[in-house]
């Protein structure tokens, strides 16, 4: 489904990662991948998953979204290394402990800032940088959570970057689509990784999302990684601006 498309992470973290799952989904697909990493203590991690995948990947590349400077390189490095694009996922999200610790109301003017600027402004900065090394036909996709719409105890300043990201998919999408460049969200239901872990109650709302959702089973990382591949794959080659829940149909129940 992806053969012959080279397809841009941003960035794996740990085996556990939901962007990892992504990388494995959709180096089953056939998708050269290109592997973004934060800092200096990463890539000795990340090349040692590289050797799980089938494919070797096309480049590992340091990027911390928090220095756009970083962020203003990596057209020249993703041409030089790997040529065009066809695909961004986007897979950045943060906000200090603090911020979910205390309630929404009192959070900190720079714990809001710092959240919006590596959970949603990133997308932007990227989706602008890479312009010039997309493919017509290219694919972004990012990831969102029903935080986004609903409050969620304990998410916080995270609901409101994540409702920001999905604004922004939609004005994305409509700024790149004479580019031919399609933007799309994945709503994902709660999946139990170490960032996740990191709000409050968080197995509580996994118990009750396995109770809730007509599946009656909570999501895996697979499950958003296949509809990675998908969105990124010529198949959905009409959908754009939109946000995809893979959530066992939790965000379809009233009670």
């Amino acid at each position: 489904m992806l053969q012959g498309k080279n397809i841009a992470i941003f960035n794996i973290a740990n085996r556990h990662s939901i962007a990892w799952k992504v990388a494995q989904a959709m180096d089953e697909q056939g998708a050269a991948l290109i592997l973004g990493y934060q800092n200096e203590r990463m890539p000795s991690r990340v090349e040692k998953l590289a050797e799980e995948l089938k494919q070797k990947p096309l480049a590992l590349i340091p990027c911390d979204v928090s220095f756009p400077e970083q962020i203003d390189m990596l057209p020249e490095e993703i041409h030089e290394r790997a040529g065009m694009l066809d695909g961004l996922v986007h897979s950045l999200a943060f906000a200090p402990r603090e911020a979910l610790e205390n309630p929404f109301l009192f959070t900190e003017r720079e714990h809001f800032l710092s959240t919006l600027e590596v959970s949603t402004f990133s997308l932007v900065a990227l989706a602008r940088a890479l312009t010039p090394v997309f493919r017509d036909g290219a694919s972004i996709v990012t990831l969102s959570y029903y935080g986004a719409e609903k409050v969620f105890p304990g998410y916080n300043v995270m609901g409101v970057a994540k409702a920001a990201l999905e604004a922004s998919v939609r004005y994305l999408a409509y700024d790149l689509g004479p580019a031919g460049v399609r933007v799309n969200a994945i709503s994902a239901g709660p999946i139990n990784t170490a960032s996740a872990r990191a709000v409050g109650g968080f197995l509580q709302m996994l118990a009750l999302h396995e109770g809730k959702a007509p599946l009656k089973k909570s999501v895996a990382g697979r499950d958003v990684g296949n509809t990675a591949a998908f969105l990124v794959s010529d198949l959905a080659s009409a959908i754009t601006g939109e946000t995809i829940y893979v959530d066992a149909g939790y965000s379809i129940m009233g009670i």
